[in-house]
This record gives structure tokens, C-alpha cells and sequence, in this order.
């Protein structure tokens, strides 16, 4: 499933390499070419994730990642550094101040691919083409299907991304804001009360299996999947 992937890279030739790799897997794209044009790119949208030079011109691509971790609305996103930074100190610096991977350049655009791919299955599994499965209720997102013990059950493409994005992140509760974020996108301004009526269809058409069950309500936190 494709994903939206900011590249945050100064030096031209790269940053268009990049570009052309990421597009021909499918993603969407995003580029700046500092610090501060990809804190205003983040702050318009939210991307799937965020490949970063380390050297930049002003701010560094670490003094982005303290942003990214520092800020409730983005700490959570998956980040590689993308840098010709090789040595393993600085390896570990760029792990312990908040990314996921750490490639140094020169790089292989089929590895790059690879690891974007594992970090997302790792930390964003909702935007990999990955089918999930729980006792006999089954989704996958390639061919946008829901399916219980081989029946195929038809939803609207909403209820379709919350049960993917649910399956995907089962025994955590989610606030009604989180899974507007995660499911709409947080640019997208819609009131939460959708979500409840969003859920409300989808237990609907669950509800044959007994599968709406799975679907549960946290009293003052949010929804939870979950087998009851």
C-alpha cells in the first residue's frame, strides 16, 4: 500500500534519485531541502514517514528528529537517516535521538525500498500490502476485500480503512482524534462524532459473524480491537 514519504535531502542529484525510486514503488512523495521547509511540510499534512540527510544547510537533520520526537503529533513517525555518515558512533547517535534505520550513502535504491518497507511494516503496518487475519475475518489491502471464512463482506471504503488500520494495531485503545488522524489523515477536518457513526457501520457489517464484538467501546478513552 502505497504511503506518502517526506525526503528531507539538500543535494539535488540525491533528492531526485530518491524522488524517482520511491514513485516508481508506488508512494507519494514530499521533498525539502532543510530543516525548516520540512517542519512546514509536516505541519501541513503528516507523512507516513520521513527519510533525512544528517548534514543540512542551518539545522541538522537531528536537530529535525528532536522536533519530530518532541511534538505529540508527530512522535510517532517512522524516520530513517539517510546520511554519508558511516561511522558506527554516529550510527548510534542518529538511533538514540529517534530514527528507526540508519543508511549510509552511497545506497541501493532496492535496498532503500526494502528498508522503507520494514520500517513501515514495523511501525506502520496499516500501509503495507501485508493481509491480516483473526479468526476467520480477513482483509487485504491490495485488493481493497473483507472476507469471513471465504464470504466476502462489502463495506464502504471508510469502514474498509478503519478495520484494516484496527487489524493492524489490535489490543490498543485509540481516541476518536487518533483514529481520524490514522485513518482520515490529520488535514482532513472532520468532527469525531463521525468516527462513532463510522464504527456504528462497521459493527454493522460485522454483526452476522459476530465479529462486531471485536470492536470495543473504552469508556472515556476510545476503541479498542480486541477478541472478546
Amino acid at each position: 500500500m502505497a504511503g506518502t514519504i517526506l525526503i528531507v535531502e539538500d543535494e539535488p542529484a540525491i533528492a531526485e534519485l530518491i524522488d524517482v525510486t520511491l514513485k516508481r514503488s508506488g508512494h507519494h512523495t514530499l521533498c525539502a531541502n532543510s530543516v525548516e521547509e520540512a517542519t512546514r511540510l509536516i505541519d501541513r499534512a503528516l507523512p507516513d514517514l520521513a527519510l533525512i540527510d544528517w548534514m543540512l544547510p542551518g539545522a541538522t537533520g537531528i536537530d529535525l528528529i528532536k522536533r519530530i520526537r518532541s511534538n505529540k503529533r508527530t512522535q510517532s513517525m517512522p524516520i530513517i537517516m539517510l546520511t554519508a555518515k558511516a561511522d558506527e558512533d554516529d550510527k548510534l547517535i542518529g538511533l538514540e535521538k529517534g530514527a528507526d534505520d540508519y543508511i549510509t550513502k552511497p545506497f541501493s535504491p532496492k535496498e532503500l525500498v526494502a528498508r522503507i518497507k520494514a520500517v513501515l511494516r514495523r511501525r506502520a503496518p496499516q500501509l503495507t500490502d501485508d493481509i491480516v487475519e483473526t479468526n476467520g475475518l480477513q482483509v487485504d489491502p491490495v485488493t481493497h476485500r473483507v472476507t469471513i471464512n471465504g464470504e466476502v463482506i462489502h463495506m464502504g471504503p471508510s469502514e474498509f480503512r478503519l478495520l484494516h488500520f484496527f487489524m493492524t494495531h489490535t489490543e490498543r485503545v485509540h481516541t476518536r482524534t487518533q483514529l481520524l488522524d490514522q485513518v482520515w489523515g490529520d488535514h482532513v477536518f472532520v468532527e469525531e462524532r463521525t468516527v462513532d457513526v463510522h464504527i456504528r457501520r462497521l459493527r454493522q457489517a460485522l454483526e452476522k459473524s459476530g465479529h462486531d464484538a471485536y470492536i470495543q467501546t473504552v469508556r472515556g478513552a476510545g476503541y479498542r480491537f480486541s477478541r472478546p
